[in-house]
């Protein structure tokens, strides 16, 4: 007997209903037990199909709703389609059921890439702009389970899409089914529960807490998505606008960033460094104490430093929109911005410094394996991807090398070498991305090498799964990778750095809802290091605090208002050309 036989029916009369109308089909000939079996599957798989449709109604978009008061409440959905069902002839009403099925799996579909999309980014899925990020998804998976288990995971999920596409109409179908064979005790069921429900939502009764009783909410899921796809189609021509709206647009460069001619800039980003790290008690005491130790050992080689928040643009991973948004001074906050901003001549950080031809600009993208034509757009003379750096050791998981090898390669082809410009660099450190495991350690500088001694260390390191799988150790080891990138790039400017070095570092994102928690800011540390005191005074109006470790009072701006910023801080002296306040506003 099929999983999903469908019942028997009597064609619909005008007349009175029958006996049959209002008794299950009996068991087959055969019998007492194996009548009482068949009996018994029948009602479990009925049981098993309106369980289907009750999570597909109910199942929240994020974790962090899991609880049975979720479950617990009385969705209109299914009393308003019964109403419509129960006055539809046959044919009809199984179209209907059919395709009532079909749009129940695709909601609980979009449920399930919500809480995927969650857990990872801190927001809902975009239907009209994250398709092409799960492309990015199947790489992560094959950097953190190695290909047979991202095949795997694929295979899986595309046998769950189908299923749900196959599974759910046959169970609306089935409770359908049932529903017809006693349409007088269906009716009144449904005008109970609808009376029920409207009471409840009438007199606004809650079942526990602030949770109402009476909930709509896979008709509010499907209001919302339209109302984003609406709001997606007309953000993109109105940040078109947004995109030629710059107040440095037309700055001559020699009056571009006077305050750092002869300097050596770095802008280096950490990945996933948040305001976690240094406020969550399970990471910030070792997060702290490094902090503390480098702006300790800084100041001993003459270095300064005051920090502040910013405000990502993105959350959990999409790293390349914070770093846009800070190199741009606009809010990209979604694909579509950043396809749109990058294909445009938008002024940025390296295109000022590069603009006045008193800099030579590269970029150190180690986490980059393939062409990366955004390095034009940033205005960079030279690029050095991942297949660049001359790295003969092996990935990191997700990190194709520790940050202290790329920096010893940043120093080796670029910040070393005699040059007749200064040096402005951005550098993306990649060490701390998820899922933390197996992380390189310091080793000494000189034997750095080709990156060849990291194959004992990377062999020894744990199992991304075994980290990545349990929230503490998860927490524990973020924290150590924090750790080991601000050593890396302290101990750098330590080492290599000089009276004209001025360093600018920053995360690009919180980590993930596993490490940061659900609902998190989206607030990361900035840092600017000088040996110059006049550097530092230069900003001494931000009210930022002085060391490597932003306190919780420091100011908080958004990501995007720090282009113009630092571009005013460092020009001249008796002439701002922008202020603060040109930033565009926050869509």
């Amino acid at each position: 007997m099929s999983l999903f036989t469908r019942l028997h029916q009597p064609p619909d009369t005008d007349g009175a209903t029958t006996k049959e109308d209002h008794e299950p089909s009996a068991p087959p000939e055969g019998g007492a037990r194996d009548g009482g079996m068949d009996n018994v599957l029948w009602w479990t798989v009925t049981v098993l199909a309106a369980a289907l449709v009750f999570v597909a109604l109910m199942l929240p978009g994020n974790v962090a709703y899991f609880e049975a008061k979720s479950f617990l409440r009385i969705p209109a959905e299914p009393i308003l389609l019964a109403a419509l069902l129960l006055v539809l002839p046959e044919r009809p009403r199984r179209v209907v059921a059919v395709l009532s099925g079909v749009g129940l799996a695709l909601v609980l579909i979009l449920k399930l890439l919500d809480i995927g999309f969650n857990q990872f980014l801190g927001r809902g899925f975009n239907v009209v702009l994250d398709w092409g990020l799960l492309d990015d998804a199947e790489s992560y998976l094959q950097d953190t389970a190695g290909g047979a288990g991202a095949l795997a995971a694929v295979i899986g999920i595309v046998v769950l899409v189908l299923a749900l596409l196959v599974v759910m109409p046959l169970a609306v179908v089935r409770l359908v089914g049932l529903m017809h064979r006693d349409r007088h005790t269906a009716s009144r069921a449904t005008i109970v529960a609808g009376t029920v429900w409207i009471t409840c939502s009438a007199l606004g009764l809650h079942l526990i807490g602030t949770t109402p009783l009476a909930t709509s909410n896979t008709i509010g899921l499907l209001q919302d998505r339209v109302a984003r796809v609406k709001a997606t189609l007309k953000d993109e021509a109105a940040f078109a606008k947004e995109v030629d709206r710059d107040a440095f647009a037309d700055v001559p460069p020699d009056r571009l960033l006077t305050g750092l001619r002869g300097k050596d800039v770095i802008f280096a980003f950490i990945e996933s460094y948040g305001r976690a790290a240094l406020q969550d008690p399970a990471i910030a005491p070792g997060v702290d104490a490094t902090l503390d130790a480098a702006t300790d050992d800084l100041r001993e080689a003459g270095f300064s430093a005051k920090s502040g928040w910013l405000t990502s643009a993105t959350y959990g991973g999409s790293s390349w929109l914070g770093h846009s948004t800070f190199l741009s001074g606009l809010w990209i906050d979604n694909q579509d911005r950043y396809r749109t901003v990058t294909a445009g001549e938008r002024l940025t950080l390296p295109g000022a410094f590069h603009r006045t031809g008193a800099w030579r600009t590269v970029g150190v993208v180690p986490g980059v394996q393939y062409n990366w034509p955004e390095g034009r757009f940033y205005g960079l003379d030279k690029v050095y991807d991942s297949r660049d750096l001359g790295y003969q050791g092996p990935k990191f998981s997700w990190s194709t090398m520790p940050d202290q090898y790329a920096l010893t390669a940043f120093q080796r082809l670029e910040h070393g070498k005699e040059r007749d410009k200064p040096l402005m660099s951005q550098i993306i450190l990649t060490s701390s991305h998820q899922p933390w495991a197996p992380l390189p350690e310091m080793i000494d500088w000189d034997r750095v090498g080709d990156g060849s001694v990291y194959q004992a260390i990377e062999k020894a390191g744990k199992n991304p799964a075994d980290v990545f799988s349990d929230g503490t150790r998860a927490k524990k080891e973020y924290g150590r990778s924090v750790q080991y990138s601000v050593r890396s790039l302290t101990e750098f400017v330590e080492r290599y750095g000089d009276k004209d070095t001025v360093v600018v570092f920053l995360g690009d994102h919180q980590p993930m809802a596993r490490v940061s928690g659900n609902g998190a800011s989206h607030d990361v540390p900035i840092t600017i290091v000088a040996h110059d005191e006049k550097v530092l005074d230069r900003i001494s109006d931000w009210g930022w605090s002085d060391g490597l470790k932003p306190t919780d009072d420091a100011p908080v701006w958004r990501m995007d208002r720090f282009r113009n910023r630092f571009l005013t801080a460092y020009g001249p002296q008796n002439a701002a050309t922008a202020t603060p306040s040109a930033s565009p506003a926050n869509p």
